[in-house]
């Protein structure tokens, strides 16, 4: 799985990325939409390396954190304890059909992780499962990636990135028709003696409507709440790059 080998360089490749402002984004959330005080309990559904994770558990929010790389959980696990951070646990699971000990009152994923579920009735699953594990009037803040960056930044093209000695080159094909994109990835890791390993593999993303997005949604008794493309709570349409959505769960 290439999120495994990519594990040790995914944070610099996402250097830009301002996770306290984003977590400050997610309070703002919660203290206009959750009814019910301050959430202690919360869930990062696909969580990585644990950016999230750590950043609101660095707040006092008691954390799990989920995802299906085993390599991404130890380098989170590890960074954790480096920050003295023990209010976190953490889950090897798949976001389509993880299990947790019990309810929690808020659930996040983060960096268009649920655009990598790629059939709708696996992503009604999850919504499912994010249902039965959210407190009644809990809430669930994820994002995607938009029509407009489909159709219009990973369309067909390649990018290359370049972090220390490794290499990754990502080309991209886009159907419009089945609403996919592949990624064709290769990755080429440094080795001490200078020599480099190759690595190569296919992932996928789908791009989902905020109609779509709605109906799934509403079919596992999520609310939609608030549907933005930025930190400011500016309304989204499907015209822009990254949704955020809010979503109310009703028992």
């Amino acid at each position: 799985m290439i999120y495994d080998l990519i594990a040790p360089i995914y944070d610099r490749i996402n250097g830009e990325i301002d996770y306290s402002l984003w977590a400050d984004f997610i309070e703002k959330i919660v203290k206009e939409h959750y009814t019910l005080g301050t959430p202690e309990l919360v869930l990062d559904l696909g969580c990585g390396t644990g950016r999230m994770t750590r950043e609101l558990a660095s707040r006092g929010y008691d954390m799990t954190g989920v995802d299906y790389s085993a390599e991404m959980l130890d380098i989170a696990r590890g960074k954790a304890e480096q920050e003295g951070l023990r209010n976190i646990l953490w889950l090897c699971q798949d976001m389509r059909s993880f299990e947790l000990y019990g309810t929690v009152e808020l659930v996040v994923s983060c960096l268009d992780c649920i655009n990598h579920i790629t059939k709708s009735a696996e992503l009604s699953e999850c919504f499912r499962l994010v249902h039965n594990y959210l407190s009644p009037e809990g809430l669930f803040v994820f994002d995607i990636n938009g029509k407009y960056k489909f159709e219009n930044i990973y369309s067909d093209r390649a990018y290359v990135m370049e972090e220390g000695g490794d290499v990754c080159i990502w080309q991209n094909s886009y159907n419009p028709g089945t609403r996919i994109c592949d990624f064709y990835i290769t990755l080429f890791s440094e080795n001490t003696d200078g020599s480099y390993d190759r690595h190569d593999e296919v992932q996928r993303e789908k791009m989902y409507t905020l109609r779509a997005i709605r109906k799934l949604l509403s079919d596992n008794s999520l609310e939609l709440v608030g549907a933005y493309s930025d930190f400011s709570f500016t309304p989204a349409t499907d015209a822009d790059e990254r949704i955020y959505f809010v979503a109310r769960c009703r028992k």
